[in-house]
């Protein structure tokens, strides 16, 4: 197997789109490599604990509505050519994921890691849902099957919080500024919501790698 690390936080919408585009190329090659493993990244680390109200985010971070409406109308192309649901109009706030990350590496600890994480996007994109709420949390976790009492629980305390932040701030201090960011075995980055045909090139390229290496 080899490692591939994704750098990624879940209201990402280029991360959603970029793990779309993977997963289709993965379901045409079955016998692929790679063993995915979820890192956190957030795309507003100063954002409060209890979020903010999503117009008001934009208007702040984009200068306005008009600003607000250009980036996230490319973005919708995107989506919309990529095939991928989107309802930016369901949402209603925007969260810290501090909270969500800390739920995606207890997943990982259980071998959820990936159910869980894609939840939480289709959670936020398609359902319009505050995934910085802990109700919300809780209930995802259930519904890929881990012990929801225990996520409530570690919910409850700052249980991984400076783990979280210093992985995150370790990726910064790597270089990583922007995702979704892949690492492919430690080795080599793919930066961005690359279409599934780049992805089979990859698993086409390592398949004749290690088929070399055998011969």
């Amino acid at each position: 197997m080899i490692r591939l690390d994704i750098l990624s936080d879940p209201i990402c919408p280029w991360c959603f789109i970029g793990w779309t585009n993977l997963a289709r190329a993965l379901e045409k090659h079955p016998d692929h490599p790679f063993a995915i493993e979820w890192h956190p990244f957030q795309l507003n680390p100063d954002m409060p604990r209890e979020g903010m109200d999503r117009k008001s985010y934009l208007e702040a971070k984009f200068g306005g509505t008009e600003g607000a409406a250009e980036v996230y109308g490319r973005i919708e192309e995107h989506a919309h050519a990529a095939g991928v649901e989107i309802h930016f109009d369901r949402i209603e706030r925007t969260p810290n994921t501090l909270d969500a990350h800390r739920l995606i590496h207890w997943a990982g600890l259980e071998g959820r890691q990936t159910p869980v994480k894609v939840a939480l996007m289709r959670a936020y994109f398609q359902g319009g849902r505050d995934i910085g709420d802990h109700a919300v949390l809780a209930e995802i976790a259930d519904a890929c099957g881990l012990d929801r009492v225990m996520i409530e629980r570690l919910l409850s305390t700052d249980a991984d919080i400076d783990d979280i932040r210093a992985r995150d701030a370790h990726a910064r201090e790597r270089g990583v500024t922007g995702v979704p960011t892949f690492v492919i075995a430690n080795q080599h980055v793919v930066v961005g919501a690359q279409p599934p045909e780049l992805w089979s090139n990859v698993i086409g390229d390592l398949a004749k790698a290690a088929a070399d290496d055998a011969g």
